[in-house]
């Protein structure tokens, strides 16, 4: 025998029953309310008995103080235990399974006496099998791109069960509500409505004034009403009107948004909407559709460009490091050999055996050239005169 619960026990039922996240489905042919048992326990340790007082310990204080305490509320039936239970697509007829079974046998028979001569069916099937795989694979790669929408996820369905072993455990299990209180937010509500109705009847029994101020606020209300009535069929008769005149090509919307499913306020903006759809629209898109495929090209390219750089990348770090080995070698050589090289490189660079030489260079060496003759003449004609 169960006792009755406790005022706290009630509290906490009722803390839980309003802030555990729960999900409703169909149990035995009525609508339940469910919760799982592990975000029940999150819940309840992150509530005011989870936290001490002065003087007083708290209420919870590890996960498995909460599993006791749900144990508890379990068995004064505050909720019970459920089963998952998924739902199994139903089975196919004997009939039709037999008729198959009939069908595939023939089509065996028929099958070994055309083995022989297929033979070459069999090969063209395989290409067309391999070219299919590779067709899906590409696709396959297509919606892995980012851009490309992704297709919903089907959940499979289940329904719930009673649990033979009604038992808390902190885990995935779930259990399902029967204690349902009412909300004080559902309290206020009704309240306020039966004393709205109760006000209505009693209309002529209020005083004069305040009939006369609800006559007007009634009056203001429907005319309200019929304006944006009014609002919404002119919208209609202007946006015919325009689309008549320049023969569909311009489309003017007034207060797009007013018979939308928004807002109040959302319905007011923005104030129009205007589109053309003529000849220069249409070659508008194409461009659009030209650029956004030049853009894919220009990408793969760079993409293609970007891996050449990179193995030209690897070649050159083996080319120097081949040539790592031989930098010994070069040290050793000679100046006469560097000045060579220099020479070589200075008359490669013009394409030709010579150096370039300026009217300036020219002018210079040939001034040097006539001052070196006359030295040797005054050297030649200084020996002479000593031996005469």
């Amino acid at each position: 025998e169960v006792g009755e619960p406790f005022k706290e026990e009630k509290a906490v039922a009722k803390y839980l029953r309003f802030n555990c996240p729960t999900k409703s489905t169909n149990m035995m042919g009525h609508r339940v309310d469910y919760f799982i048992a592990s975000k029940a326990v999150d819940c309840l340790l992150d509530s005011k008995w989870a936290k001490a007082k002065k003087g007083e310990e708290a209420l919870f204080t590890t996960r498995e103080s909460v599993v006791d305490y749900c144990n508890r509320l379990l068995k004064k039936q505050f909720f019970h235990r459920a089963l998952k239970v998924m739902k199994m697509k139903p089975d196919k007829d004997t009939k039709k399974e037999k008729e198959k079974g009939k069908a595939e046998s023939g089509k065996e028979e028929e099958k070994k006496s055309k083995k022989d001569s297929g033979k070459d069916e069999k090969t063209k099937k395989e290409k067309e099998k391999e070219k299919k795989k590779d067709g899906e694979k590409d696709e396959c790669k297509k919606d892995d791109t980012p851009g490309t929408p992704k297709k919903k996820e089907t959940k499979r369905k289940f329904k719930l069960e009673p649990h033979e072993d009604q038992v808390f455990l902190d885990g995935n299990e779930v259990y399902v509500w029967i204690y349902d209180p009412v909300h004080f937010k559902t309290f206020a509500m009704g309240l306020v409505l039966v004393i709205a109705v109760i006000a209505a009847t009693m209309f002529p029994l209020w005083p004069a004034e305040m009939r006369v101020g609800v006559y007007y606020l009634s009056v203001g209300a429907g005319c309200f009403v019929a304006s944006i009535l009014l609002l919404a069929v002119a919208r209609c008769i202007l946006f015919l009107i325009i689309w008549l005149i320049t023969g569909g090509r311009h489309h003017f919307w007034f207060l797009p948004n007013l018979t939308a499913d928004v807002g109040f306020i959302d319905s007011f903006k923005p104030l129009y909407t205007h589109e053309y759809k003529g000849p220069k629209a249409d070659l508008k898109k194409e461009e659009k559709s030209e650029s956004k495929k030049q853009q894919k090209y220009d990408s793969e390219e760079k993409s293609d460009s970007e891996k050449k750089e990179e193995e030209d990348g690897k070649t050159e770090a083996t080319r120097n490091s081949g040539t790592d080995g031989s930098g010994g070698e070069r040290h050793s050589d000679t100046d006469s050999d560097r000045r060579e090289d220099d020479r070589s490189q200075h008359s490669s660079g013009n394409g030709n055996d010579f150096e370039m030489i300026t009217k300036e260079e020219l002018e210079q060496q040939t001034d040097e050239g006539d001052c070196e003759e006359e030295e040797e003449e005054d050297t030649e004609s200084g020996p002479s005169h000593g031996k005469s």
